[in-house]
C-alpha cells in the first residue's frame, strides 16, 4: 500500500484538487481511500508528522517485496 499526505481545501463545490506530485504517482483509474481530517491543532499536526516519520524510518527497501505479493493473483 502506498499512501500520500498533503493539505488542501475544500471548494465550495465540494471538490478537492489533488497535488499534481501526488496525483502524478497514481495510475489513472486507481481506486483510492480518502480520509478526511479538519480542524487540528498544530500540536495534532506535529505529533502525526513525527509519528509517521518514526514508522517511515523502519521500513526499508526490501520490505517492498511484500507489496508485489499482495497484488500478485498467482499465490491465492
Amino acid at each position: 500500500m502506498k499512501t500520500a499526505d498533503f493539505r488542501g481545501e475544500l471548494a465550495p463545490n465540494g471538490q478537492i484538487a489533488v497535488p499534481p506530485e501526488i496525483a502524478s504517482q497514481v495510475p489513472p483509474g486507481t481506486q483510492v481511500q480518502v480520509v478526511l481530517q479538519w480542524g487540528a491543532s498544530e500540536a495534532d499536526i506535529a505529533w502525526r508528522v513525527a509519528g509517521r516519520q518514526q514508522f517511515e524510518a523502519a521500513y526499508a527497501d526490501e520490505d517492498s517485496i511484500y507489496e508485489l505479493l499482495i497484488h500478485d493473483t498467482s499465490t491465492r
